[in-house]
């Protein structure tokens, strides 16, 4: 039975009177007809039905192969040149086909895994949780863009619970178990280099975005932040002139203190430090290292008081600034009296921390949020609508976004995540990025980066003050020293009583010696 009139059914046609009448349709009925809506016949016999067919969902096959099925085992009456029916039919058989091997083989391909050692539990959980989100958003936007090559990227994203050993473990397992073409993670050079042995044991790769101390160099690491000479040393040389009292003095004579944490971070750069206050008629007023986990100031800070140096290059751990900055306001030192110069502070440090006394006061990076430039603007924009408004990017967040671009470019010229492909070609990459021009040096394996210093705003945020307007050369080994004898020089750090006393509290307590770093 034919389904009733009404809703775009099919009317139910006139009963035959059994004699034949010619008569002139007039206007009305002409209306009508040109007006009547297609009718979709439910009858295969009748007609070919669109409801025949299911929509191939990814899935199954099942409702096309039923819908051919149907098509060409049933007699199908086509208007015309019954001729044309087979060879049409034919048709959509082979076009359905073809698009079922079309669907099959795009969802067919295998997503390309990358591997994330960040913390997400921890003492450095709250530093660490900026990196994973910046390499979740370029993995996203790489996805929406077609991926690579049509596959798609997965991040697996592996909890280092704040600790290198436990770090180097889940390494291991990414790259065992999980399977994953590359690792971007570690935040101190503890971390880093309790997972270098294991990438070059099993011939991986893994992208570093943190600033650091030099000194190292590993055919199996990507060095996305900087070495000293890319901005310790030319933020020292634009301290000299600007900063302290005796501005006039320019670098003769300036009696500049270093504080620090007793870390590796912190030991080497002083050495270098000291290097370029020797070439520039610095003085050292005093230096000192605070025990790894110590908030107690009184005696930092009472030498400071004591000494009065016309400024203070701070080398001391993200984490322990807010109780420096608090110290030093609460003896009356202002960024008027006796600036600070920090390495280590960053605006997440500033946003995840108890207010810090920090206004007026400098910090050195390679990256600011506050850089104008479109690509920068654009940056924070994504960033911020991926994860709100509130969301705070630093220098070691977008280094770790660049990362994963670096070897997204990589990849997509290699066409794929394959790794040998991929570690020959991503020495030739450069890309504008957020902080400007980034490109990795070939020799060294680090990349070239500008170094800047901003002023810090009662917001948190910087004013730039100073900027080397070119990407800088990376040096881990600064030229000035053989490479055995910075060798040298870091085994003594290394092997100094302070040092043992700081690693053997390190493996007690799962932290790491060579100190948060930022």
């Amino acid at each position: 039975m034919r389904p009733g009139k009404g809703n775009g059914e099919c009317p139910e046609p006139p009963k035959a009177s059994g004699r034949t009448e010619k008569r002139d349709i007039g206007q009305k009925e002409r209306n009508q007809v040109e007006n009547r809506k297609p009718c979709v016949q439910q009858n295969f016999s009748e007609g070919v039905s669109l409801s025949s067919y299911q929509v191939y969902d990814g899935n199954s096959n099942e409702g096309i192969r039923r819908g051919i099925f149907r098509l060409v085992s049933k007699r199908v009456a086509l208007k015309g040149n019954h001729k044309l029916g087979i060879p049409l039919i034919l048709l959509i058989v082979l076009a359905i086909m073809a698009g079922v091997v079309w669907q099959y083989l795009a969802g067919s391909k295998p997503s390309i895994r990358i591997g994330v050692l960040h913390s997400l539990s921890g003492v450095l959980a709250a530093s660490e949780k900026p990196l994973i989100d910046a390499i979740q958003l370029a993995v996203e936007e790489a996805n929406a863009a077609g991926g690579i090559h049509g596959h798609k990227i997965e991040a697996v994203v592996a909890d280092c619970r704040s600790d290198a050993g436990h770090c180097a473990r889940e390494a291991e397992r990414l790259i065992l178990e999980e399977r994953v073409e590359a690792l971007f993670g570690c935040w101190t050079s503890t971390c880093r280099t309790s997972v270098k042995p294991v990438v070059e044991r099993h011939d991986h790769l893994l992208f570093y975005a943190l600033r650091y101390e030099g000194m190292e160099q590993s055919p199996n690491i990507i060095y996305g932040g900087a070495v000293p000479n890319q901005l310790v040393m030319p933020a020292v040389y634009w301290a000299l002139e600007n900063l302290g009292n005796r501005k006039h003095a320019r670098h003769s004579g300036k009696r500049v203190y270093l504080a620090g944490s007793e870390n590796v971070f912190s030991r080497v750069v002083n050495i270098l430090i000291k290097d370029v206050l020797a070439a520039n008629g610095g003085i050292v007023a005093g230096e000192y290292y605070l025990p790894l986990g110590s908030q107690n100031m009184e005696s930092l800070v009472e030498d400071i008081v004591d000494q009065q140096p016309d400024l203070i290059l701070s080398t001391i751990a993200g984490a322990y600034n807010a109780g420096f900055f608090q110290t030093l306001n609460r003896r009356g030192i202002t960024a008027e009296s006796i600036p600070v110069l920090s390495f280590s502070v960053t605006e997440v440090v500033l946003s995840v921390q108890d207010k810090i006394p920090m206004t007026g006061h400098f910090a050195a990076r390679n990256y600011f949020q506050t850089i104008p430039s479109p690509e920068n603007q654009a940056f924070v924009k994504r960033f911020r609508d991926r994860y709100g408004e509130k969301a705070v990017i630093d220098s070691p967040t977008e280094a770790s976004y660049v990362n994963v671009h670096m070897w997204i470019r990589a990849a997509s010229e290699a066409g794929s995540g394959n790794l040998a492909k991929v570690q020959r070609l991503i020495l030739r990459q450069s890309l504008p990025a957020p902080e400007g021009i980034v490109a990795l040096d070939p020799i060294t394996r680090h990349v070239w980066k500008v170094a800047r210093v901003g002023k810090v705003r009662e917001d948190g945020q910087f004013d730039i003050v100073w900027d080397s307007t070119r990407p800088l050369e990376p040096s881990p080994f600064p030229s000035y020293r053989s490479r055995e004898e910075w060798n040298v020089l870091l085994e003594k750090v290394l092997n100094t009583p302070a040092m043992l006393q700081t690693t053997q509290f390190m493996e007690k307590s799962g932290s790491n010696s060579r100190g948060p770093a930022g």
